[in-house]
């Protein structure tokens, strides 16, 4: 029987020198997810009007189901405004309100939650007060379910506390290397890499921690300290918009089949690299595709 995936958070347009791209990191992770052949449940909310027809569009075409998609009356489609004169370090300006704020606890969120195997939701989807009072019932409603929390810190839309929340309720952390040096300070920490990932999981009591680490690859660490790590695969960067969001889809793809720590960042960094040698966060790339890529880099 396959594991289900629920995704809760943002979709929006990116607004980029070029014209506009479909985009949300919790948007970027289902398309993956749904493209590698996982059952996926994406919990999100547009505006009534053309961006937001057009962004429906744009997933039912890419084969992801709109079922858990709310339509609101009175606020628009989210944009974003994107800054690429750095393509290493891409800066956004995210539009507010925007109707992704506005995400209810109605009835087919909460049986999407409670059918899923696994609930991933993100940081930014808390900037209001609707949108993160949603997320606490369906994190409440999937207590029983294991809980990922893709950090995907957009200043000044976070605060040390309300991460102390979200991470005293994940069972499974995936943070960049920037994001989790800022929370390990918090903490008192200032070591490497390595011990802060071990301050960040034993002080929120966190089962797996992965940290990304931009073009040198990730590292996991699991129960009982268990390390695993991949340097990365060496690419040409086109840009770097949803290049985490595909580590992330490609990762638990892979975990919900109980793959080792170590080929799950393999299938990762691989998707990673190869998304962020191509211009925009959703190409087309299928299990084979990254496979070969993995194949051919040996």
């Amino acid at each position: 029987m396959s594991k289900n995936i629920a995704l809760y958070g943002e979709m929006l347009w990116d607004l980029l020198p070029s014209g506009k791209q479909a985009g949300g990191a919790p948007m970027n992770v289902a398309l993956h997810l749904n493209n590698l052949g996982v059952s996926t449940h994406f919990i999100s909310r547009v505006g009534r009007d053309l961006l937001g027809k057009e962004l429906l569009a744009f997933i039912e075409e890419k084969g992801l189901k709109t079922d858990w998609i709310q339509e609101d009356k009175t606020y628009p489609t989210g944009v974003v405004n994107v800054n690429m004169a750095d393509s290493q370090e891409v800066e956004y300006d995210i539009v507010q309100p925007s109707a992704w704020d506005m995400i209810e606890a109605d009835e087919q969120a909460i049986s999407a939650v409670r059918k899923a195997d696994v609930l991933v939701f993100e940081s930014l989807i808390n900037r209001h007060e609707t949108s993160r009072e949603t997320l606490q019932k369906l994190l409440k409603e999937a207590k029983v379910k294991v809980k990922v929390f893709d950090t995907n810190l957009r200043p000044p839309f976070y605060s040390q506390e309300l991460l102390d929340q979200l991470l005293a309720q994940t069972d499974l952390l995936k943070i960049n290397h920037h994001e989790l040096e800022e929370v390990a300070k918090w903490l008192g920490e200032e070591g490497d890499l390595k011990s802060q990932m071990i301050k960040v999981k034993d002080h929120y009591a966190i089962n797996e921690v992965i940290a990304t680490r931009g073009a040198n690859g990730a590292a996991y660490m699991g129960p009982e300290y268990r390390w695993a790590e991949h340097p990365g695969f060496k690419v040409t960067v086109a840009d770097t918009i949803g290049a985490g969001d595909s580590f992330l889809a490609a990762y638990l793809s892979k975990w919900i089949d109980n793959k080792s720590p170590q080929e799950c960042l393999t299938f990762a960094c691989a998707l990673g690299a190869m998304v962020a040698s191509s211009k925009g966060a959703n190409p087309r790339l299928s299990r084979e595709d990254i496979e070969a890529f993995v194949k051919n880099r040996d």
